[in-house]
């Protein structure tokens, strides 16, 4: 993976360079931890020094025995080095074990925040498109439960699938080192293990990701549920909320019901068989014993060793469902992290300056889930500094305009140029900064009044502040609060009014000191008297800007340099208020109503 350095928490560039196709999750998982083959290398290390008592127990059990069964053949001496070897081994065990999980954490906990960094990142490329198909609350469910599932996934191959490989490993070679008849029974479990995963697996991954699926669902409907809380009170639908979600958490459970069934019949089945095989070595061992293949205190070591055989591959075969939630997660955050559909502009140049000249030039757009153009051949052309009123009716296309002048989305046909530039060509992060983008209804995040208005401005004077709050008309409603600016406003500004929101909103342009303003029904939501002092504000902090207003008040453009009336997707007429007024056309029609 190509990263600046191994604290690096972006894994974009490799995900980038990805094919876009389902991968290999274990490959993946490979790539993620790339950076990290040293700690988990030293990791590996310490866990065999802290699982070696383990391993020698056995040995040194059997040993005991022999030397107490056969006192002609040993000595006292052998009695003793083995109980010295085994405190010694033993005592090691805490700082091994502390070591071990130390350089196990520091990587696992790291891809897990990295995975959430380029899952924001990714979040902030991908184009308004996918945002608006992907439901908010599956999206949540991606970077916090999918990401958790991963990080499970982790831990269960670092603390369970491999250390139970390293001591199959192990007791595979200690057992062929002292008879090759035991080591051979011994690998003969493994391919019946094999058998039973390959088995189950195909159902135990299609009920993995059918339950996934089913969690994001829920996210999404609860999302939803929660976000029309107001809506559903006014209207006493509380009961028909309640049914979607409880439909939503049916389908979770008959999931899950399906998923805890097919894991009890494959952990059963398991348990059963490898019970089987550990009586059968007990017998095979002791009819070796019997024949004077080995000693007596040799069949309780292969009898200690086969049990923690048995442990290690139930490890393995107990943790496989898990498994497979995790790779599920895996494939669920890379179909964000490989999606394809991103912002459509990847211009690099970067003005210096920024005038606001744009041409827009046989310009026609439609939305991708749509046959119908919602802009047909649009041609105009706005002078730097010039004021466009732009009016309609609903679905003339006025926002779409709005859209493609930020960059939202890009035409189908046609260009837009700006500053003599085409914007395709522009970096759209530098040109978006001189822009002031004003909603009707405006997101406010659940900080302070103060955040908002200041927010992703690092540094802004207080003088700059306070003059953006006159000019939003915002005094009063600080004044009132108990805190002032540095009032909480709750989530998304639920403890304000909507046109208190909205001066908030406003106030956090005005500060920017744009080079261009887009104004979409932003005075919507004052009452009279706000709009008249906003307006008559920002009169003053539109002069010599390139200004774009959307408005179904027709007198919010009464001043504006031009008009354009918009007429499905096509302009109908252009001019100034008196000039449309005069000529008794579409924006008279409009007025009149």
């Amino acid at each position: 993976m190509k990263q600046t350095s191994h604290d690096s928490l972006d894994y974009s560039k490799w995900f980038e360079q990805a094919p876009a196709k389902r991968l290999n999750p274990l490959r993946l998982l490979g790539r993620l931890y790339h950076g990290h083959r040293g700690k988990l290398s030293l990791s590996g290390l310490f866990y065999v020094l802290r699982t070696s008592p383990l391993w020698i127990l056995p040995i040194v059990t059997a040993n005991i025995i022999n030397i107490l069964s056969y006192p002609d053949n040993h000595t006292m001496f052998e009695f003793w080095m083995n109980l010295i070897v085994i405190v010694l081994i033993t005592a090691l065990n805490v700082p091994t074990h502390v070591i071990h999980i130390r350089f196990m954490s520091k990587s696992v906990r790291h891809v897990e925040a990295g995975l959430r960094s380029t899952l924001i990142r990714k979040l902030q490329k991908l184009s308004l498109s996918y945002h608006g198909d992907m439901n908010a609350g599956k999206i949540q469910s991606k970077v916090l439960r999918d990401v958790e599932a991963v990080d499970f996934l982790s831990r269960q191959i670092i603390l369970s699938i491999i250390p139970a490989l390293i001591s199959l490993s192990v007791i595979i070679s200690i057992t062929l080192a002292h008879s090759w008849y035991v080591a051979a029974f011994f690998v003969f479990m493994v391919p019946t293990a094999a058998f039973l995963v390959r088995f189950f697996r195909k159902r135990i991954t299609l009920y993995n990701r059918e339950f996934r699926q089913n969690i994001e669902n829920m996210s999404g409907k609860v999302s939803e549920t929660v976000e029309m809380i107001p809506v559903t009170r006014a209207h006493g639908l509380e009961d028909s909320e309640i049914k979607k979600v409880d439909h939503a958490l049916e389908n979770i459970r008959a999931g899950g019901f399906k998923m805890d069934m097919i894991e009890a019949t494959f952990g059963s089945i398991s348990w059963m068989l490898f019970q089987l095989f550990q009586v059968i070595c007990l017998f095979f061992t002791a009819y070796l014993a019997h024949l004077g293949y080995m000693e007596i205190g040799d069949i309780i070591m292969y009898q200690g060793f086969f049990s923690m055989m048995i442990g290690s591959v139930t490890q393995i075969l107990n943790v496989y469902p898990n498994l497979m939630k995790g790779f599920e997660s895996l494939y669920s955050v890379t179909e964000v992290l490989l999606s394809q559909e991103v912002e459509e502009y990847k211009g690099s140049h970067k003005p210096e300056h920024i005038h606001g000249d744009f041409k827009f030039e046989g310009v026609s757009f439609q939305y991708s889930d749509s046959d119908k153009h919602v802009l047909e051949d649009f041609n105009l052309h706005v002078k730097a500094g010039e004021k466009i009123g732009i009016v309609g009716e609903s679905g003339a296309g006025k926002s779409t305009i709005l859209n493609l002048i930020i960059g939202f989305y890009k035409p189908q046909k046609g260009r837009i140029i700006m500053d003599n530039l085409p914007m395709t060509e522009l970096s759209m992060k530098e040109y978006r900064q001189s822009l002031a983008f004003v909603m009707q209804n405006n997101i406010l995040f659940s900080g302070t009044i103060r955040e908002n208005i200041t927010y992703g401005l690092d540094t802004v004077s207080e003088e700059r502040v306070q003059q953006a709050i006159w000019m939003a008309n915002l005094q009063d409603v600080i004044n009132d609060l108990p805190q002032g600016m540095d009032t909480s406003i709750g989530e998304h500004g639920g403890k304000l009014s909507g046109g208190q929101r909205q001066r908030i909103a406003i106030a956090r342009a005005l500060v920017r000191d744009p080079k261009i303003i887009i104004l979409d029904e932003a005075t919507s939501a004052l009452d009279n008297i706000s709009e008249k002092h906003v307006q008559q504000a920002m009169e003053q902090l539109i002069k010599g800007r390139t200004t774009f207003i959307v408005a179904h008040r027709l007198s919010t453009v009464r001043n504006v340099d031009r008009i354009v009336v918009m007429k499905k997707g096509r302009i109908a007429e252009v001019g100034t208020y008196e000039e449309l007024m005069d000529k008794q056309g579409d924006f008279y029609k409009l007025k009149s109503l």
